[in-house]
């Protein structure tokens, strides 16, 4: 049995839940964000929570029993609070800065790298060394962050490059002479 599945998610005030079949759609102050649910599993509306349950005792149901519960209570969460991560940039001269819908990015390479900014996603720069990725939607969040440090990377042996906060790089020596 599935743990996280068996808990109903709870809808919070100001949050509006619809299932329509298989669509979960749940709109909030944050915007709509929309799941479709695997047909093995079972989603119902029960007043001011959403209940999810397998169709079959099979492992596949099992498994996207859990899954489905998570991916729902990240689409109340997202709608109602919003998701946020925050990147790190160590290194002379590497810098960010938003300029109109790109994100620039001075990361020692010898032009500036500008990342386009998604719709759904607000990223902003506190300091030249920090950015802020915020949204509604968990995975978009967290895949916009990930492309970010992957320009560059934190490196082991000086721990410069773009990391998350409070990520810990594990750092090597360099070469005896």
């Amino acid at each position: 049995m599935s743990r996280v599945g068996k808990k109903p998610v709870p809808v919070p005030a100001g949050v509006t839940p619809r299932v329509e079949g298989q669509l979960v759609s749940v709109k909030g102050a944050k915007g709509e964000l929309k799941f479709q649910v695997p047909d093995d599993v079972s989603v119902t509306l029960d007043g001011a929570q959403i209940k999810v349950d397998p169709r079959f005792e099979t492992k596949r149901a099992r498994a996207m029993w859990g899954m489905s519960r998570a991916m729902i209570n990240n689409l109340v969460t997202g709608v109602s609070k919003g998701y946020e991560k925050k990147l790190e940039i160590t290194g002379v001269g590497y810098r960010a800065a938003v300029a109109g819908k790109n994100l620039q990015l001075a990361l020692g390479y010898s032009h500036d790298v500008n990342y386009p900014i998604p719709a759904g996603v607000t990223i902003t720069t506190p300091k030249p060394t920090e950015i802020m990725v915020a949204g509604a939607d968990k995975r978009q969040v967290g895949q916009v962050a990930a492309e970010i440090r992957a320009y560059r990377g934190p490196e082991p042996y000086k721990g410069k490059g773009v990391r998350y906060e409070g990520e810990y790089i594990f750092r090597k020596e360099g070469k005896k002479k």
